[in-house]
């Protein structure tokens, strides 16, 4: 049931490339054409990073290079705690996250992400935002998430709760296997913005009549896109700009948890690095 998956790649009025996927979920007819909901996932559809998640579940089976992860885990560091995120860098730091995939089949990735997901991201969901989501289904909305890391996370989190799909950045793959190279910018910044406004034009969406939901000052670009921005477990510059231009706040977090949870979410995935040392490699055949 359903329609079938397909990823599109999509470019801006300069010619840029930004990426964007359907999740291949069907649904039945919307009744409001005009309206969305657009999700980032990280810290607001689900506690922690979900490369993180994924970093985790591929250590266990023992499939990650540990130098690639390293490298990744220490930008992921820098950007985060010290608010260090350049366009430049940024490319180099989803070049590194994508190079330990390398050679790697898309179905091998795409079926270990789903098996992760059940295992480890499933049960971090936060039910808060989830039934957020769920609200602009009720509604007869199209939910989609929009995620930094690579659009096949996206896609399986998306199947898995029944939204609509997902944007994300995009994967080089050649002969069905990832080369480790990017298509076009990483969804982050002003691209998410940018992505969004594509896909609404091509899903004939008013803007003005969509929602958007983001933990991160990051993506304030995509929060000013739309008619309706929502902090989600908001970083503390989210909140002071929330609190200044009258969005509405939702925190599912409580107490001392709400106030450190965004530095564990991306220090876990260096501790994750140093831990892979102990384990031999092997990749998918």
């Amino acid at each position: 049931m359903g329609r079938d998956r397909a990823v599109t790649v999509s470019t801006d009025s300069h010619g840029h490339t930004t990426g964007w996927a359907r999740s291949g979920v069907g649904r039945p007819p919307v009744p409001d054409p005009s309206a969305a909901a657009f999700f980032d996932v990280d810290n607001t559809i689900m506690q922690g990073a979900s490369l993180y998640w994924l970093a985790r579940g591929l250590a266990a089976r023992r499939y990650v290079t540990t130098s690639d992860l390293a490298r990744f885990a220490w930008r992921q560091l820098r950007f985060r705690i010290m608010a260090t995120e350049h366009p430049g860098d940024m490319s180099l730091a989803k070049e590194a996250a994508l190079a330990f995939v390398a050679g790697w089949r898309v179905g091998d990735v795409e079926r270990l992400t789903e098996e992760i997901f059940d295992e480890l991201m499933a049960p971090r969901i936060w039910p808060g935002t989830r039934r957020l989501a769920e609200a602009h289904l009720a509604a007869g909305q199209r939910v989609w998430l929009v995620s930094a890391a690579p659009v096949e996370i996206g896609r399986v989190i998306a199947a898995r709760l029944g939204l609509t799909g997902a944007i994300g950045t995009v994967a080089e793959v050649a002969a069905g296997a990832y080369t480790g190279r990017l298509v076009g910018e990483p969804m982050h910044g002003p691209v998410k913005a940018e992505a969004v406004g594509h896909l609404a034009t091509v899903e004939g969406l008013d803007l003005a009549s969509c929602t958007a939901y983001s933990d991160s000052a990051n993506d304030l670009p995509m929060l000013s896109t739309v008619g309706r921005a929502v902090a989600v477990n908001p970083d503390g510059v989210l909140l002071r700009q929330a609190r200044r231009r009258g969005w509405e706040v939702r925190d599912f977090r409580t107490g001392r948890r709400a106030a450190r949870i965004a530095v564990p979410s991306t220090a876990a995935v260096a501790a994750v690095a140093a831990g892979l040392a102990l384990h031999r490699r092997t990749r998918p055949d």
